[in-house]
Order: structure tokens, then sequence, then C-alpha cells
């Protein structure tokens, strides 16, 4: 995956930064995220969380991790895949990327960010669901 893209957003709201995907975040990381994150000093239980198999930056008092009193996120050059990407995400239903409703500034991506993000988008799903340890089955009564 290209870790350089990412969707160009304009974050500034009001002479401040939005932070507003940053609050109550559940953006999964793959392992390559984390061992960015991990190379610049931090521990892995510090900033992750595991749900339901799946690692995702934790939230600390309401907040992910790494985002800062300013609203900025204190490792941005080296945030995950997922949050360079953002606000595009994948429509489950659909299988194609869309801009999502939550972010304030939705309607300033392109829709070339848009086709580009997708197939990244997509990549990225695959990976972060392929690293889940699969589900053991229980054994079978008699």
């Amino acid at each position: 995956m290209r870790r350089n893209f990412g969707v160009r957003v304009d974050c500034m709201m009001d002479g401040m930064f939005c932070g507003r995907c940053c609050y109550q975040t559940e953006m999964p990381l793959t392992e390559e995220d984390i061992a960015t994150i991990e190379s610049l000093g931090f521990r892995r239980e510090e900033f992750v969380i595991e749900v339901d198999g799946i690692p995702r930056l934790r939230n600390v008092n309401g907040r992910c991790y790494f985002l800062d009193e300013s609203n900025r996120c204190s490792i941005y050059e080296h945030r995950p895949i997922g949050c360079r990407i953002y606000p595009v995400v994948l429509d489950v239903e659909t299988g194609k990327a869309v801009v999502d409703d939550f972010c304030p500034k939705k309607d300033s991506i392109s829709r070339k960010d848009l086709r580009r993000a997708e197939a990244i988008l997509r990549k990225l799903v695959r990976k972060i669901y392929s690293q889940r340890p699969r589900q053991q089955s229980s054994p079978s009564s008699p």
C-alpha cells in the first residue's frame, strides 16, 4: 500500500483544527501501521486496543491516543493509512468508497481522490481482516 497517499482535507474550522474524526475513533490498524508507530518509541500496549481480533487506535478520555489538546495529530507524518484516507470509507453494503457524512469537510473531497482511495481502501480492508486470528470451531457434541 502507498503510505504516502492521502486524501487532502483542510481540517481547519473557525481558525482551529476540527479533530472530530479523532473522537471516539474506531480506526483499525495494520501490522505495518503498528510497526511504524512503534518505531517512533511508542509501545503497542499504549496505543492499540483489540476489538473482535482487530487492532484499533486506543481512545483516552474519548479521544484518539495521539490527538493533542489543539486537536492535532501528534504523529501526523506517521499516521495510519486509514487516517490518511479518511474521510473516504468503504460502504460495506455496496463495496464502494464513499465520503463519510460525519466529516464536516466531506464536500471538499474530489471525485478523483475518491476513485484513487477506493483501490487502496479495499486492499486495506482485506489486509486488516486477513490479520485477524481465525476463530476455532468448537468440537461438535455427540
